[in-house]
């Protein structure tokens, strides 16, 4: 009687371990997916890929650190993608602005200016600022993404 128990003990913790190496090796093979998929520069795809091992594989803790530290670099590189294109629609922007501000200014000295100029003027300012509020968030996000790397 001793030994059976013993010996279903022994192949339920050997199964146990076999199961545990398993799951392992599948999440694994799942943050290396998600690697190649931002190598890729296929973010999307990586954080939908680096979620899914999240969520299958609770306790594979290493690779779930791995995969948190993988997700920080993706939400990074797109942050910083995103400032790039941001920062030059910006410039865009305010360039255009202060050349359309210091017409409408003359204009109005002169008593020549339209409506439809002080729309534009308004709606290029509503553009500036919008641009303005995004590229803050995303200094932010950048910065606060910089704070959390150094963390872990």
């Amino acid at each position: 009687m001793r030994k059976a128990t013993i010996s279903i003990t022994l192949l339920a913790a050997t199964a146990l371990a076999a199961c545990q190496d398993s799951t392992q090796q599948a999440a694994e093979q799942m943050l290396e997916k998600a690697n190649q998929l931002f190598t890729e520069q296929k973010y999307d795809r990586a954080l939908i890929v680096i979620d899914s091992l999240r969520q299958a594989y609770p306790s594979a803790i290493d690779t779930r650190k791995r995969a948190l530290r993988l997700q920080q670099d993706i939400e990074l590189k797109r942050s910083q993608e995103e400032l790039a294109l941001v920062d030059s629609a910006l410039q865009a922007v305010k360039h255009n602005y202060e050349y359309q501000r210091q017409k409408v200014e003359k204009d109005k000295a002169e008593l020549r200016a339209t409506p439809d100029e002080l729309t534009m003027l308004t709606k290029t300012r509503v553009r500036r600022d919008s641009l303005q509020t995004r590229f803050d968030v995303l200094c932010a996000k950048i910065r606060y993404i910089h704070k959390k790397q150094k963390e872990l």
